[in-house]
C-alpha cells in the first residue's frame, strides 16, 4: 500500500513538473529550425545540412540538457533548493574576496533571468499565434492584437493565483509533448533518412563545414536550450527525481523527434521553411494546432512569471532588493506568491518587446544572450560547489565542468553577435537590474554603517537605565526591531525623551536571513538577557521562509521569556536617506537608494505584524 502511495505521489510530481518545468524548453520548436536556416545564417537548405542542423540540436540537447542540467547540476541542491540565487549561497564561501566576487557573478545570473522573464512570454506566444498566418495569410494583421490579448490577460490573472489553472497544466503540457512526437514520427517515416541525425559525427561534420559562420549558427541552435535553467530554479518544488523522469521518460523523446520531423519535412519540401512547425499539420489540424500551441505558450509564459515571483522574494530576504508586497495566492503551497510591482513592469516590458520586434524571428535575436551567460554562471558556481563545497579534488572539477563551460562560452560568443539585432534588450534590462540589486546592498550597508556610528552603544546605555529609579515603567512588552543591535534604537530614546516611559518587558530585535532555503523552527530564536527588564532576540530566516515576528516571538516562552501578544507594541524606525555629494556612492546612485527607501514595502506587512500594535518613527539620515 505504501509503495503504491509512493508511485503515485512521484507521478502527480512528474506530472506537475512537466506543466512548469518543460513549457519553456517544450515550445521551442514553434521557432527553432526555422531560426537556423533563416537566410542570414548562409546554411543552405539541402539534405546534409538539414540532418547536420538537426543533429547539433539534438546533441546540444543531450550535452547541456541531459549531462549538464539532469546529471551534474540537479545534485547541487541547498537544501532541496535549485535555482541560481540558492546556486549562489551554495557557492558563496571561502574568502571574504571568493565570496563577494560568486555573489557579485550570482547577481548578475538573477538579474539576467528577469531578462528572461520578459522574452519568453513574448516569442513564445507570438510563436504560437503566428500559426494563424499558416491557417490563412489574411489573418497576419491580428496576430499583433490577439499576441498583446492574451499576454494582458495573463498577467491580469496572476492576482488570482495559479492553483485552479496550475492543475491544468501537467496534463496540457503532456498532451503537447504527444502531439510533437506524432506529428514528428509521421514525417520521419516518409523520410527515414533523417535518423542520421542522432549520429553525432553529422553534428561535427556539420560544425566544421560552417568555418567561422560557426558562431551565427550556435545562436539559433540556443532557441532549442531555452528553459534548461528551469529543471534546476524548480527543482525545490518538485525534487530532482520527477524532474529527471519526466525528461528523459516524455520530454526528450519527443523534442528529438519534432526536430527531426521536421528536418524530414524540410528535406521533401524546402518550401516548408516558411513555418516548419505548423507544416508537420494537416489543413485540417491546423486550428487545433495553434489552439493547443497558444495554451503551451501561455504554460511556458506562467512559469518565467511564477519564476520571477519567486527570484524577487529571495532577493528581497538576501537583502538585494527592497521590501515588496508579496501575496501568497494559495493556502496549501507556500510557493504560490503574487508580488503585484513585479507583474506589472514585467508586464509592460512584455508588451513593449511584442509591439517593439513585431515577430518570433526578430525576437530570436534577443532571446539567446541573457539565458546563455545565466547558464554560463551556473556552470561556474557548480565548479565552486564541486571544488569546496564537494572537496572533490581541482581535477575531478575541472573534469565536471569544463567541457560546460567551453560549450557555454561558444553559445555566449554566438549570441554576442546578434547584440545590435535586439540582443541588447534583455542585457539592458539585466544590468539596470543589476544596478538596482547593487546599489540597494551598498545603500543598506552604508545606512548601517551611519547608524552605529552616531548611536550610543547599547549595554552601557541600558546599564544605566537598569540603575535609574525615576523612569515610569509600564505593564507592557515593548519590541524594537532594529538592523544594528549593538546601538540604541532610535524609537527607545524618543520614549524616555517625550514620554518618559519604559516598558517592563524591552526587546531589541533584529531579524537576519541566511544564505540556506529554510531555517527549522527550533532553530529560529537567539536570545540573550542583557540587564533587568532588556532582552536581545536575533530571529533568523532563509530566503525561502516567509517571515511572520509574532509567531517568531511565541518562541521566546522556550527561553524562559513569555510575551504576551495583546500586551506587545512593535516600534519600527523608518530612515529618511538624504543622498548627499562625497563618500559613500555616486550621487545618482545614492539619489536611487533613496527613492528605493521611500517606496518600499511596509516593515509591518513584511514581517506579519498586527497594525493596531505598531509605533513607526521617522529619522532623516544622510549617507
Amino acid at each position: 500500500m505504501n509503495d503504491n502511495k509512493t508511485r503515485q505521489g512521484l507521478g502527480l510530481l512528474t506530472l506537475g513538473a512537466l506543466g512548469v518545468v518543460y513549457g519553456d524548453i517544450g515550445t521551442s520548436p514553434l521557432y527553432t529550425m526555422k531560426e537556423v536556416f533563416h537566410p542570414a545564417n548562409g546554411v543552405p537548405l539541402d539534405a546534409p545540412d538539414v540532418i547536420g542542423a538537426v543533429s547539433v540540436i539534438f546533441w546540444a540537447l543531450m550535452v547541456v540538457v541531459t549531462l549538464k542540467y539532469v546529471i551534474l547540476i540537479l545534485r547541487a541542491d541547498n537544501r532541496g533548493e535549485g535555482g541560481i540565487m540558492a546556486l549562489t549561497a551554495l557557492a558563496a564561501g571561502g574568502t571574504p574576496a571568493r565570496r563577494t566576487l560568486l555573489l557579485l557573478t550570482g547577481v548578475l545570473g538573477a538579474a539576467l533571468f528577469y531578462g528572461d522573464s520578459v522574452i519568453t512570454p513574448a516569442i513564445s506566444v507570438l510563436g504560437a499565434v503566428e500559426g494563424l498566418e499558416v491557417i490563412t495569410p489574411t489573418l497576419k494583421p491580428y496576430v499583433l492584437p490577439i499576441s498583446v490579448a492574451i499576454i494582458f490577460g495573463l498577467f491580469m490573472a496572476q492576482r488570482f493565483g495559479t492553483e485552479a489553472v496550475g492543475k491544468l497544466f501537467g496534463p496540457i503540457i503532456s498532451i503537447w509533448f504527444a502531439v510533437l512526437a506524432v506529428v514528428g514520427v509521421l514525417q520521419v517515416v516518409q523520410q527515414p533518412a533523417i535518423l542520421a541525425a542522432l549520429n553525432p559525427l553529422e553534428a561535427l561534420s556539420f560544425l566544421h563545414a560552417r568555418g567561422w559562420h560557426l558562431f551565427l549558427v550556435m545562436g539559433s541552435i540556443v532557441l532549442a536550450l531555452t528553459g534548461a535553467e528551469a529543471l534546476y530554479a524548480d527543482m525545490g518544488h518538485f525534487g530532482a527525481r520527477p524532474i529527471r523522469i519526466a525528461w528523459t521518460g516524455l520530454v526528450l523523446p519527443s523534442l528529438a523527434l519534432n526536430y527531426m520531423g521536421q528536418g524530414a519535412l524540410l528535406m521533401r519540401d524546402p518550401s516548408a521553411l516558411e513555418s516548419p512547425f505548423y507544416r508537420l499539420f494537416p489543413q485540417a489540424w491546423l486550428i487545433p494546432a495553434v489552439l493547443l500551441a497558444t495554451a503551451a505558450s501561455v504554460i511556458a509564459s506562467q512559469a518565467v512569471i511564477s519564476g520571477a515571483y519567486s527570484m524577487t522574494k529571495q532577493a528581497i530576504q538576501l537583502g538585494l532588493l527592497p521590501r515588496m508586497r508579496v501575496l501568497n495566492t494559495s493556502e496549501k503551497e507556500a510557493g504560490q506568491i503574487y508580488v503585484p510591482t513585479v507583474n506589472w513592469i514585467v508586464m509592460v516590458a512584455v508588451l513593449l518587446a511584442i509591439l517593439g520586434f513585431g515577430s518570433s524571428s526578430a525576437l530570436a535575436s534577443a532571446y539567446g544572450i541573457a539565458v546563455t551567460v545565466t547558464m554560463l554562471i551556473t556552470t561556474l558556481l557548480t565548479f565552486f560547489v564541486v571544488r569546496y563545497v564537494w572537496r572533490y579534488s581541482l581535477a575531478v572539477a575541472l573534469a565536471a565542468t569544463a567541457v560546460f563551460g567551453v560549450v557555454d562560452a561558444v553559445l555566449v560568443a554566438a549570441c554576442s553577435l546578434k547584440i545590435l539585432q535586439g540582443g541588447w534588450f534583455p542585457l539592458a534590462m539585466g544590468a539596470a537590474i543589476f544596478a538596482v540589486m547593487a546599489t540597494w546592498k551598498r545603500g543598506r550597508e552604508l545606512l548601517i554603517e551611519h547608524i552605529r556610528r552616531d548611536d550610543p552603544e547599547l549595554l552601557p546605555f541600558v546599564g544605566a537605565l537598569s540603575h535609574d529609579g525615576g523612569v515610569h515603567r509600564t505593564a507592557r512588552t515593548a519590541v524594537y526591531a532594529v538592523a544594528n543591535p549593538d546601538t540604541v534604537p532610535q524609537a527607545l530614546m524618543h520614549n524616555l525623551k517625550h514620554y518618559q516611559v519604559l516598558h517592563e518587558q524591552n526587546i531589541i530585535l533584529t531579524v537576519k536571513f541566511e544564505e540556506v532555503p529554510r531555517i527549522d523552527d527550533a532553530e529560529r530564536i537567539e536570545l540573550v538577557g542583557l540587564v533587568e527588564g532588556f532582552w536581545r532576540v536575533q530571529v533568523r530566516y532563509g530566503f525561502m521562509d516567509q517571515p511572520d515576528i509574532p509567531r517568531a516571538l511565541a518562541h521566546c516562552a522556550m527561553h524562559g521569556l513569555a510575551i504576551e501578544p495583546g500586551a506587545t507594541s512593535y516600534f519600527l524606525s523608518r530612515e529618511i536617506v538624504v543622498p548627499t555629494k562625497g563618500a559613500g556612492m555616486a550621487h545618482w546612485r545614492e539619489a536611487l537608494f533613496a527613492a528605493m527607501s521611500r517606496n518600499a514595502g511596509s516593515v509591518a506587512d513584511f514581517f506579519r505584524l498586527p497594525h493596531n500594535c505598531v509605533v513607526e518613527l521617522g529619522t532623516r539620515v544622510q549617507i
